[in-house]
C-alpha cells in the first residue's frame, strides 16, 4: 500500500461530525487518528492519535531510509499495510524535528492584528482554545507562561511549547501562532525564553515604578527626578521639561493634553526608573537575538496606581525617543481588574478613558493596547468592542485553569470536592501575590455542596478566585511518598473526557470573543 492509498482509507473512515476516525492500524492496534493532523511531507505521512486515553504522534512512510523517519524517536511497530510505522512520542526531541519539517507549527509574530493570549497551565487545553478561535479574527498566543506560573506550576519553557505545537498540529490550525515570553523582569529571564523558541516579549518592569509618586508634593517629585539616572535616560532635566511644556500636547483632534512642571515631574518620578530597565532589557534582546523574530510587548498594569493619559503619552514618546520598539502596551486601566472575574467599575467611565488611551495609540500609530488580567472580563469586552478600528491583544491565563476545574467538578466530583478544600485551606496564604477580594466565608466546606451545587461555584466570584490562587500548589503538592495529591488525576479526568473539556473551553471563550465581533 502507498501512501496516497493509506490517506484514502483512513478517510474513508470518517463518520459525520467527527474529529476522530478509528482505524486498524494492524491485527493488535486499534488506534483514534484526530483527522485534521493528517499532513503529508515528500514519502512521509504524519498524524497525531489516541491509543486507548494516550496520544502519539506516527510516522509512516514506505521508504525505510528516508532521512526524518530514522530521525524521531519512537517505536517501530509491525503492520500488514506494506509501508513502515514509527510510534512516537509527543515530546521536545519530536516537536523541533516537525518544526523544522512543517512551518505552520513555529511561531510567528502577532504585529498589529488582534491578538488572544491562552494561558494553559497543564497543557491539555489549547485544542479547545484553537477551537473556540474559529470565527473569530484573532491570533492566537499559545506558548504562553509567565516566569511566576512556570516557577509555580514546575514547569520548563520548553514544556509549554512543546503543548502549544502539538496543539497546533493536532488539530490543523495553519494560519500561525504566537509565543508569549510573559512578565520578564531580567534578561536572565529573556534568555530563558529566547533560547526556548518565544517570539513575543512581555517586559515588566513593575519593581522599577514608584507606585508613591502619585502622593508625592512638589519638593518630593523634584527630589526624586533629580535622583535619575539622566545618563542612561540620553536626556536632562531642562531639555525633558522643555519637550513637554513648551508647546499644548496635540494628540489629534479629538484630544489635547494639559501638562504642567508637576505633571511632568510625576511622570519622571513614577516612571523614569521602568523607562530605563525597559531601554536595558530591549537593548539586551536586540543584541542577542541575532537573526531570530522577536516583538516586545510593555506592560505596566500590576502596579497600584492608575496610567493616566498623559503618562501614557509620556511614557510611549520617551521610549520612542530612546529607539524601543513595540508592538503593544498594557496600562495600569482605571477600575478594578481582579483575578478570575468580571470588571469592578465604572463602565462610563472606563470607555471615556479607554477612547483617550485609543488616541493616544493612534497618534503613533505603531503598536495596540493590550488587556491584562483579562480573564472574564465580559463587561470590558463588550466596550471595548463597541469601539471601531481597535486592534487589541488580550491575556488571559487562570481562566482556562478554572474550566480544568470544571471539567473535573462535572466528571469526578469527588476528585473536585478535594481541591475545592485543599484549595479553601491555602487561599489566605496564596492570596498574597495575586488581586483578588474574595472571601473565604463564603465559600462553604466541600461536603456541603451537592454535585449540581459544586457546578454552580463556577459562577460564583468567590469561589473562583479561591481557586485562582492556589493553582501552584494544586498542581505541585505530593504526599510524603512524592506522588502528586492532584495533578496526574486531574490530567488523567481530561484525557478521559478530553471532547467534554474542549467543548466547556469552547463555550468559555465564545463568551470571551464573541463581543469583539460587534
Amino acid at each position: 500500500m502507498n501512501i496516497e492509498a493509506l490517506i484514502k482509507e483512513i478517510n474513508s473512515e470518517k463518520k459525520n461530525g467527527s474529529e476522530l476516525v478509528e482505524y486498524n492500524l494492524s491485527n493488535s492496534m486499534k488506534i483514534e487518528i484526530y483527522l485534521e493532523s493528517i499532513n503529508r511531507n515528500n514519502d512521509l505521512l504524519f498524524f497525531i492519535a489516541k491509543y486507548k486515553t494516550e496520544k502519539y504522534f506516527f510516522v509512516i512512510t514506505y521508504n525505510l531510509s528516508s532521512e526524518y523517519f530514522t530521525k524521531f524517536d519512537g517505536i517501530l511497530i509491525n503492520s500488514e499495510k506494506l509501508v513502515f510505522i514509527k510510534e512516537c512520542f509527543l515530546n521536545k526531541f519530536n516537536r523541533k524535528l516537525i518544526q523544522e519539517i512543517f512551518s505552520f507549527t513555529k511561531p510567528v509574530l502577532t504585529g498589529l492584528r488582534n491578538s488572544f493570549g491562552f494561558g494553559d497551565r497543564i497543557g491539555l487545553s489549547n485544542s479547545g482554545h484553537l477551537r473556540a478561535l474559529k470565527g473569530h479574527d484573532f491570533v492566537p498566543i499559545l506558548a504562553q507562561q509567565s516566569i511566576r506560573e512556570l516557577t509555580r506550576t514546575k514547569r520548563k519553557p520548553e514544556d509549554v511549547m512543546d503543548a502549544a505545537v502539538w496543539a497546533v498540529f493536532q488539530e490543523g490550525y495553519k494560519d500561525g501562532f504566537g509565543a508569549d515570553a510573559d512578565h520578564l523582569k531580567t534578561t536572565d529571564d529573556i534568555d530563558l525564553m529566547l533560547n526556548a523558541g518565544y517570539t513575543m516579549f512581555t517586559f515588566d518592569p513593575g519593581d522599577h515604578v514608584d507606585n508613591n509618586a502619585d502622593d508625592y508634593d512638589l519638593e518630593q517629585l523634584k527630589k526624586s527626578v533629580l535622583s535619575l539616572d539622566w545618563n542612561q535616560l540620553n536626556d536632562n532635566l531642562n531639555s525633558a521639561e522643555e519637550r513637554y511644556l513648551k508647546n499644548k500636547i496635540i494628540v489629534n483632534n479629538e484630544l489635547q493634553l494639559e501638562v504642567n512642571e508637576e505633571l511632568v515631574l510625576r511622570a519622571y518620578a513614577k516612571y523614569g526608573k521602568a523607562i530605563i530597565h525597559i531601554n536595558k532589557m530591549f537593548s539586551y534582546l536586540k543584541n542577542i537575538a541575532g537573526n531570530r523574530i522577536y516583538e516586545v510587548e510593555i506592560s505596566v498594569d500590576e502596579t497600584e496606581s492608575v496610567t493616566s493619559i498623559f503618562e501614557h503619552f509620556f511614557f510611549v514618546n520617551e521610549l520612542t525617543r530612546l529607539g524601543v520598539k513595540f508592538v503593544s502596551l498594557a496600562p495600569r486601566f482605571i477600575g478594578e481588574f481582579e483575578k478570575g472575574i468580571d470588571y469592578k467599575g465604572d463602565l462610563g467611565i472606563f470607555k471615556e478613558e479607554y477612547l483617550k488611551h485609543h488616541q493616544v495609540v493612534k497618534h503613533f500609530g505603531n503598536y495596540k493596547l493590550s488587556l491584562h488580567s483579562g480573564s472574564d472580563k465580559f463587561s470590558v469586552y463588550e466596550v471595548i468592542g463597541s469601539i471601531p478600528n481597535t486592534i487589541t491583544h488580550v491575556k488571559t491565563a487562570g481562566t482556562s485553569y478554572l474550566e480544568v476545574l470544571r471539567v473535573t467538578a462535572i466528571a469526578e466530583p469527588n476528585l473536585f470536592r478535594e481541591i475545592l478544600e485543599f484549595s479553601r485551606g491555602l487561599y489566605e496564604n496564596e492570596r498574597k501575590t495575586y488581586h483578588v477580594s474574595a472571601d473565604l466565608n463564603k465559600v462553604s466546606p466541600a461536603d456541603q455542596y451537592n454535585d449540581t451545587q459544586l457546578i454552580e461555584l463556577f459562577s460564583q466570584d468567590d469561589a473562583r478566585q479561591v481557586l485562582h490562587v492556589t493553582f501552584g500548589s494544586v498542581l505541585t503538592s505530593v504526599d510524603e511518598n512524592g506522588k502528586y495529591l492532584f495533578k496526574e488525576r486531574i490530567i488523567n479526568c481530561l484525557k478521559k473526557n478530553e471532547e467534554e473539556h474542549y467543548n466547556v473551553l469552547i463555550k468559555h471563550f465564545n463568551k470571551h470573543l464573541d463581543p469583539f465581533k460587534m
